[in-house]
């Protein structure tokens, strides 16, 4: 049905209400919030106020280990492992990035056989709640996605942990290839936001001034159904782990060709 025209011949253009609900239904982000007066509507302040409330609580919400131990059970890779950072509680997580990089202890993960060729780390991050929703449900996906002729470590959850806690749990294992499933900053419109970071080959010596971002890929922005979905996510993550033991490295270098990567004709041969 044709738009109604004006008496100029140009097509009227729909009511404001109309107009913002149609955009508002392609994204999160606050638009078209509308004023009363020189203000914001009383109900775009109180969802602005409940959306801050909900990224404060997904930061500081205590990650349920036990929970998620039990949950990765399932995953079928063996006993869980559980790690901590040197991070004692979650203010200093907050004020002390440092410590959330550097583990506590590793005890645990010296019982697990080493010899893997990947690794999965999931950890709690700046969103223990995007781990609780998301990880086992991402790391079952991922698992699906990998070639089958890789063989992958009983999985470490990591409590108060930033990404690079990861690489101290990788060389643990004796494993070069890693995957780390954590939670990501929290926002004002997604509390729930789960990334994976990879890095190949996480030793400093490999990297001469040490592993840093640089020699990482992210996947980010996993919160199905609104953001990237799992099997999305874990084609990305696959083809990713298959190119960097072909290039022997992860990072800058790497790029994403999931798609080629994985309908390749050889996946065998890999670093």
């Amino acid at each position: 049905m044709s738009s109604p025209e004006r008496a100029d011949g140009a097509a009227r253009r729909p009511a404001d209400g109309a107009f913002w609900d149609a955009l508002r239904a392609t994204t999160q982000s606050r638009i078209g919030l509308g004023r009363t007066g020189d203000a914001l509507p009383t109900r775009r302040v109180l969802e602005f106020s409940a959306a801050h409330a909900a990224a404060r609580d997904a930061v500081h919400q205590p990650l349920d280990a036990d929970d998620l131990v039990a949950r990765a059970r399932d995953l079928g890779l063996g006993e869980p492992v559980v790690v901590t950072s040197r991070a004692a509680d979650r203010g200093e997580y907050l004020r002390r990035p440092d410590l959330g990089r550097e583990p506590a202890d590793l005890s645990g993960v010296s019982t697990v056989t080493a010899g893997a060729d990947v690794a999965l780390v999931l950890a709690d991050g700046l969103s223990p709640k995007a781990l609780t929703d998301h990880g086992t449900a991402l790391a079952g996906a991922i698992l699906a996605a990998l070639p089958p002729d890789l063989t992958v470590a009983p999985p470490v959850i990591a409590t108060q942990a930033r990404v690079a806690l990861g690489d101290h749990v990788a060389r643990a294992l004796g494993v070069r290839t890693l995957l780390v499933l954590i939670g990501e900053r929290p926002g004002l419109s997604v509390a729930d936001s789960l990334g994976i970071y990879l890095t190949h080959r996480a030793d400093p010596e490999d990297f001469g001034a040490g592993v840093t971002d640089a020699h990482r890929n992210c996947i980010s922005n996993i919160h199905p159904p609104e953001g990237l979905g799992y099997t999305d996510a874990a084609r990305i993550a696959a083809g990713l782990v298959v190119g960097a033991r072909r290039l022997g490295r992860s990072g800058v270098d790497l790029k994403d060709t999931s798609r080629a990567e994985l309908e390749g004709p050889d996946q065998r041969g890999l670093d």
